[in-house]
């Protein structure tokens, strides 16, 4: 489990592609390689990944991951070039203040950076979701959202346009690689798990299926008990 809080900036340094994945090397990590092991979990641009290897000390402190094939699709990872910086933080301690949200570092999905706005010394991007996407119903505005692992806080949704915003401060601008992406550039999404649950609920209580037929089940409950009443004939 993560809390969404970007801890260091690191720095693919190799990159290794065969059939069945990627092997990843990023450097500039020693800040966060302490207390590594061989096994732990770090998230890396928001996606949970396995340290298969890692050296604290060599050369700024490097660590590696494997990339399977399955998140290569599902994330931008296989887009990232050796120099690109990437969002690096470690599973949260049971120690530590949760500053974040729940973050379970399993990207649902990309979305593309469509627009992005000064606004003082503050940044507001709009991000794009693909027409496939079942996303929509989990994004609200003041709700969260995992951008490339960072946990923000969602300042406009668009069902209709299949959009979302929200906003960096000067400090968020600096601390994550969000800002530096360009137009166009893809990032990785992981909507709040606790809305996830809460959505599948409310989809069984109403005795349907297909998440994306909540209305027109709210509609015949509705419909049942305005008929119950003889309000409805």
């Amino acid at each position: 489990m993560f809390t969404g809080l970007i801890e260091h900036l690191g720095t693919v340094s190799d990159i290794v592609v065969d059939a069945n994945g990627c092997a990843l090397t990023i450097a500039n990590a020693a800040p966060i390689l302490g207390d590594c092991h061989i096994g732990d979990s770090i998230a890396v641009n928001g996606a949970c990944l396995t340290v298969t290897e890692f050296d604290a000390h060599q050369s700024g402190g490097w660590f590696k991951v494997w990339l399977a094939n399955e998140t290569l699709q599902r994330t931008d990872l296989g887009e990232r070039k050796v120099g690109d910086q990437l969002n690096l933080e470690r599973a949260m301690g049971a120690h530590v203040r949760f500053g974040g949200h729940f973050v379970q570092a399993h990207v649902d999905s990309t979305a593309t950076i469509l627009e992005s706005k000064p606004d003082g010394d503050s940044l507001r991007l709009t991000f794009e979701l693909p027409e496939s996407s079942t996303l929509l119903p989990y994004l609200i505005p003041k709700g969260y959202v995992t951008i490339d692992g960072a946990s923000l806080t969602l300042t406009a949704v668009d069902d209709t346009r299949r959009t979302f915003s929200i906003m960096l401060i000067t400090h968020t601008q600096e601390k994550i690689t969000l800002a530096k992406k360009p137009i166009g550039g893809k990032v990785n999404i992981e909507v709040d798990m606790v809305g996830k649950y809460v959505h599948k609920s409310v989809v069984a209580a109403l005795g349907g299926e297909d998440a994306g037929g909540i209305k027109a089940m709210v509609e015949k409950v509705v419909e049942g008990v305005l008929r119950k009443k003889g309000l409805l004939v």
